[in-house]
């Protein structure tokens, strides 16, 4: 069965958390769109290391997706809450009970499309611009609510796309590629 995610990026994105999700992915025979917000295929991170996308945000049918995965920094978060293409894409995907995650800084794009859950976590401080209720902080380095995953921040990253191959392609996978990666550390 193919199983098919979403990545957005965002001039401004932090490189650790989109290249893991990616990478953790796709060894796990996950298909990985890789989509930017306008027909510059080649998007420049938060640390000045260019992405090649797949394809424009825009052009993306959300019936073909399994999930959709936001990453942090601040500037490539802000421009994720900005773009409609992709706040329409999380309404659209929520209203379908599909799954989504976010992690960093990016549960403040899930917050401006009306889509995240009452619990969640983020990069520390960034629930200042979202909400404190429902902030579990540092209690846990992923937060599951109904369809929506969170995650805290780089170091979290890996720990955060294993959670993805565990709900998207069940706990084996997630065992043999955590015990692969090493990823002794994650829960």
């Amino acid at each position: 069965m193919s199983v098919k995610v979403l990545v957005p990026l965002a001039e401004g994105f932090e490189e650790i958390e989109a290249v893991s999700i990616i990478d953790v992915l796709r060894r796990a025979e996950i298909e990985v769109i890789v989509a930017s917000l306008n027909a510059a295929m080649l998007v420049k991170g938060a640390n000045g290391i260019v992405l090649q996308a797949d394809m424009e945000v825009k052009d993306v049918n959300a019936q073909e997706l399994d999930m959709m995965v936001l990453p942090g920094g601040w500037g490539g978060t802000r421009l994720l809450a900005e773009d409609k293409n992709v706040q329409s894409l999380l309404k659209e995907m929520d209203a379908k009970g599909k799954n989504i995650g976010a992690i960093c800084a990016a549960p403040y794009a899930l917050n401006a499309a009306g889509v995240l859950k009452q619990k969640y976590t983020c990069y520390p401080s960034v629930e200042d611009e979202i909400r404190e209720e429902g902030y579990m902080g540092d209690k846990t380095m992923v937060v599951e609510d109904e369809n929506v995953m969170t995650s805290r921040g780089p170091a979290t990253a890996i720990c955060f796309g294993l959670e993805i191959v565990k709900k998207l392609r069940g706990q084996e996978s997630y065992k043999a590629l955590k015990e692969g990666l090493l990823a002794t550390y994650c829960k």
